[in-house]
C-alpha cells in the first residue's frame, strides 16, 4: 500500500484536481472567488461551525490543495500530528478500534487542532481524493496573529484524532418528549400531544408562527412550565420526578435579560457564582470559571464594562455566560436572536454552535429563517402547539417542498389546518410512546449538585443589592435626595414652636406628627415597591437553580432598613433643629426614633409584598396611591379614630401610620400637652381623640413589629408562587 511521504521533492510531483495555490496565494494573486470557495468549503464543515467567516477567511488562506491516489496512506496512527486535512471529493478511512469512512466535507487529522503530538488513528485513502491540507507551522502562525481565532479553534469539540491531551467533550443529554400537552386558562389547549426525541450534542430549533407555542413547548421541556399531560426523559430518566437532580446541568436563557445592567459584567458573573456553587468553593475555583465563561462567549475583553453599556448581542452572550458557570450539559433559549440586527444574531447563532460542537445539548426558538441553517435538526409548531415536522433543515424543505423557510411559514399558515399538518407529520413518522414511563435501561439520575447554602445566598444576595444601588447613582441620588426635600418642605410649611407648653397650636402639633408618621410609611414603601418587579426574570432564573426566597427578601431588608434608619434619623434631626420637634431627652428621641422606623419597616415591607404580586414598574406605579390613600384615611390623624365609624375603626387596625402617629402623640406626651397646656383648643381636641395616646408605646412596636412580620412572610409566600417550576 502506497503511503505520502510530503517531501519537498515529492510535493512538487504531486497531481491535484484543482488549481494549486501556494499559501496565502489566493489573498496576494487577488483571486478572492477561489478563496471564496475555500471558505464555502469550510462553512459546510461540521466541526468548523461555530467559527465566523473571517476565522474561516484566515484558514482558507493557509489552506494548499492536494491530490492522492486510492489506497494512499496519509499518516498512521502514533506518528506526529503535523496536518490537518479536509476533503473535497473522494473517501477516506480512518481506523483504530473501529474503522470510520468519511467523505466529502469531512475532516481528519483534528489532532493538529488541539497541538496534539502524535495521531490516534491511521487514515487511508480509498478512492482518488481532492484534499485540502493545513500544515502545523502554517497553522501555528495563524493562530499567533489572530487570537480569536485560536480560542474559536480551543472551543470546538474534541474529533476521533483529538490527543488524549485534548479537553473531554461535555456529554449532553439525550431528550426524549412523550406526548405533551399543555392547556392555559379558559381550557385552551396550546400544546397536543408533541413527541419527538432531541440526541445529545445536537443544535435543534424550535419554529412556528404567533400562536403556535414555541416558548410553553421550550418551558416544558426545560420544567419551567411543566406539561399539564405526557413526559419529559432525560437519559432514559423522567425529568419532572428528578428536577432536583438536573438543576445545576441545565441552563436557561429566556428572552428577558437575566443579568443586572448596573453592575460590571465580571461583577455579574462572580455573584451568580457564588450562588450557583457549593458553599467554601474556594476563590481561584470561582475565578476560573468566571473567567472560562468570558473566554468562551469571546466577552473577555469587555469583562469590566457595566452590562447596561453592552450591546444587544453581546447582553445576550452575557446571560449565557451565567448559564455556563456551573458547566451545564444541555441549554435552552427562548429567542435569542429576537431584536438582534442579522450580523449580530448570525455571530450569536455560531456562538450556540460552538457550545453543541462542545458536547452540550442546545435547544432554542426562533422565528428567523436564517437561524434554521445552522441548527442540526428542526421542529415546526403549527398554530395551538401541533406537531408539523422534525427533522433536519434539508429535510424539512423537502417535506414541505420549498426552497427557503419562509415559504413553511406561508404553508403553515394557510394550505390546511393545524389539525391535519399534525395528523399528516404523525402518519409519516414513528410514534413516540407516550405512557410516561422512564426507560428501564436509562440507570438512576444524577446526584444533585450542591449549591449555595442559606446564609451564604443572603450575604451574597445582600453584597449584591448593595453594589447595585451604589453604583446606579441617579438611583442613588434619588433615594437620598427625596427624603431631604421632603423634609424641608414639612420644615418651611409648620411654624416654629408648636409644642411650646406655654401656647402650643394643637393643630399644628397633630399635623406634624402625622406627617412625620406618614413620611417614614412613604420612604419604606417606594423604596420596596420596585424591588422584585424590576428584576423578576432574574428571580425565576435563580429560583430554579435553588435561590432561597427567605434569603432573597432578608437580603432586601438588610440592605433597606440601614437607609431607612438613616431616612429617619434625617427626617428628626432636621425637624428638631428648626424647631418644628420639640426639646426632649434622649430616651424620648431613642423611642421615637424606634416607632418611625418599625413604621418605615412595614411600608418597606408592604412595598416588597406589591412588587412581588406584579408583573411590571408599571403596574407597581399604579399600585402606589391604593396603597397610600388608606394611609392617609384610616391613620386617625385627620379624623380620630373614635369618631369612625365601626368599618372604619377595624380598617384602622391594619394600617402602620395608626399606630406610629399614637406612638408619636405618646413619646411627646400630648396627653398632657393638650390637657393643661396653654391652648383653648386643646381639651376639645383631646376629648375626640379619647385615649389614643394613652397606651404604652411597646404596644405601638409590637404591633407594627408583627405586621411586618406578616407581610413579609406573605411576600415570600407570592413570591415562590410565582416562581414555581417543575420539582418545587
Amino acid at each position: 500500500m502506497p503511503r505520502l511521504r510530503l517531501t519537498g521533492s515529492e510535493q512538487a510531483a504531486v497531481t491535484t484536481s484543482v488549481k494549486p495555490v501556494a499559501a496565502g496565494g489566493a489573498a496576494r494573486d487577488g483571486d478572492w472567488r477561489e478563496l471564496g470557495r475555500r471558505v464555502r468549503l469550510l462553512r459546510a464543515v461540521t466541526l468548523l461551525r461555530g467559527l465566523r467567516r473571517d476565522e474561516l477567511r484566515v484558514l482558507a488562506e493557509v489552506m494548499r490543495p492536494l491530490a492522492v491516489e486510492s489506497g494512499t496512506v496519509l499518516y498512521r496512527q502514533g506518528e506526529p500530528a503535523t496536518r490537518f486535512f479536509l476533503i473535497e471529493s473522494g473517501t477516506v478511512t480512518r481506523a483504530s478500534v473501529e474503522t470510520e469512512t468519511l467523505g466529502p466535507g469531512d475532516t481528519f487529522g483534528d489532532a493538529l487542532l488541539w497541538s496534539g503530538s502524535s495521531f490516534r488513528t491511521t487514515a487511508t485513502a480509498q478512492s482518488p481524493c481532492a484534499l485540502w491540507v493545513v500544515d502545523a507551522d502554517e497553522l501555528a502562525r495563524v493562530r499567533e496573529e489572530h487570537r480569536s481565532l485560536d480560542q474559536a479553534l480551543q472551543q470546538l469539540r474534541p474529533g476521533a484524532d483529538a490527543p488524549a491531551e485534548a479537553a473531554v467533550p461535555e456529554q449532553g443529554v439525550r431528550i426524549e418528549l412523550r406526548g405533551l400537552s399543555q392547556h392555559v386558562r379558559g381550557g385552551r389547549q396550546v400544546l397536543h400531544d408533541v413527541g419527538f426525541s432531541i440526541e445529545p450534542g445536537e443544535l435543534v430549533a424550535v419554529v412556528g408562527g404567533s400562536g403556535a407555542g414555541k416558548s410553553t413547548l421550550l418551558d416544558a421541556i426545560a420544567g419551567v412550565r411543566p406539561a399539564d399531560d405526557g413526559a419529559v426523559v432525560y437519559d432514559g430518566v423522567d425529568y419532572y420526578d428528578n428536577v432536583a437532580a438536573y438543576r445545576s446541568s441545565l441552563g436557561y436563557v429566556p428572552q428577558e435579560d437575566i443579568i443586572h445592567r448596573e453592575l460590571p459584567l465580571v461583577s455579574t458573573l462572580r455573584y451568580s457564582a457564588w450562588l450557583r456553587l457549593p458553599s467554601g468553593t474556594p476563590g481561584s475555583e470561582i475565578e476560573r470559571a468566571v473567567a472560562d465563561a468570558l473566554e468562551a462567549l469571546d466577552l473577555a475583553e469587555r469583562s469590566g464594562t457595566r452590562v447596561g453599556s453592552l450591546s444587544g448581542g453581546q447582553r445576550k452572550r452575557a446571560s449565557i455566560a451565567v448559564e455556563l458557570l456551573t458547566r451545564p450539559r444541555v441549554f435552552f433559549l427562548d429567542e435569542p436572536t429576537s431584536g438582534l440586527d442579522p450580523a449580530t444574531g448570525a455571530e450569536l447563532m455560531r456562538q450556540l454552535r460552538r457550545l453543541s460542537n462542545s458536547g452540550r445539548t442546545v435547544v432554542l426558538t426562533t422565528h428567523t429563517p436564517d437561524d434554521i441553517r445552522i441548527c442540526d435538526k428542526v421542529v415546526f409548531l403549527a398554530r395551538d402547539g401541533y406537531l408539523a415536522f422534525v427533522g433536519t433543515p434539508e429535510q424539512a424543505k423537502q417535506y414541505f417542498d420549498v426552497d427557503g423557510f419562509e415559504e413553511v411559514y406561508e404553508r403553515l399558515g394557510v394550505e390546511a389546518t393545524p389539525e391535519e399538518w399534525g395528523r399528516r407529520f404523525a402518519e409519516t413518522s414513528e410514534p413516540v410512546e407516550a405512557d410516561g414511563s422512564a426507560d428501564r435501561n436509562g440507570g438512576p439520575p444524577p446526584s444533585a449538585r450542591a449549591s449555595a447554602g442559606t446564609v451564604a445566598q443572603w450575604w451574597t444576595l445582600t453584597r449584591r443589592n448593595l453594589e447595585i444601588l451604589v453604583r446606579n447613582r441617579l438611583t442613588l441620588a434619588i433615594v437620598l435626595g427625596s427624603p431631604v426635600l421632603v423634609v424641608a418642605m414639612l420644615a418651611v410649611l409648620f411654624q416654629p414652636g408648636a409644642f411650646d407648653f406655654a401656647s402650643p397650636s394643637p393643630s399644628t402639633t397633630l399635623m406634624i406628627l402625622f406627617w412625620v408618621a406618614f413620611g417614614g410609611f412613604f420612604f419604606g414603601l417606594t423604596y420596596g415597591l420596585l424591588q422584585i418587579c424590576t428584576e423578576l426574570p432574574i428571580v425565576r432564573r435563580e429560583r430554579f437553580v435553588n435561590l432561597g426566597v427567605v434569603p432573597y427578601v432578608l437580603s432586601k431588608i438588610t440592605v433597606l432598613i440601614p437607609l431607612l434608619l438613616l431616612v429617619v434619623v434625617l427626617m428628626i434631626g432636621v425637624l428638631r433643629a428648626a424647631d418644628r420637634l420639640p426639646a426632649a431627652g434622649f430616651g424620648t428621641y431613642s423611642s421615637l426614633t424606634l416607632t418611625l422606623l418599625l413604621d418605615a419597616a412595614v411600608g418597606l415591607a408592604l412595598g416588597l409584598l406589591g412588587s412581588a404580586a406584579v408583573t411590571d414598574p408599571t403596574q407597581a406605579t399604579l399600585v402606589l396611591p391604593m396603597l397610600c390613600f388608606p394611609a392617609v384615611l384610616f391613620s386617625g390623624a385627620i379624623l380620630p379614630v373614635p369618631l369612625m365609624t365601626g368599618v372604619a375603626e377595624v380598617l384602622s387596625y391594619p394600617i402602620s401610620t395608626r399606630w406610629a402617629f399614637e406612638g408619636l402623640g405618646r413619646d411627646f406626651g400630648l396627653d398632657h400637652l393638650f390637657g393643661h397646656g396653654g391652648s383653648k383648643l386643646g381639651p376639645p381636641l383631646l376629648a375626640q381623640y379619647g385615649d389614643s395616646f394613652s397606651h404604652a408605646v411597646w404596644i405601638n412596636w409590637a404591633i407594627m413589629g408583627g405586621m411586618t412580620i406578616v407581610l413579609l412572610v406573605a411576600t415570600c409566600a407570592v413570591l415562590a408562587r410565582k416562581c414555581r417550576t417543575a420539582g418545587s
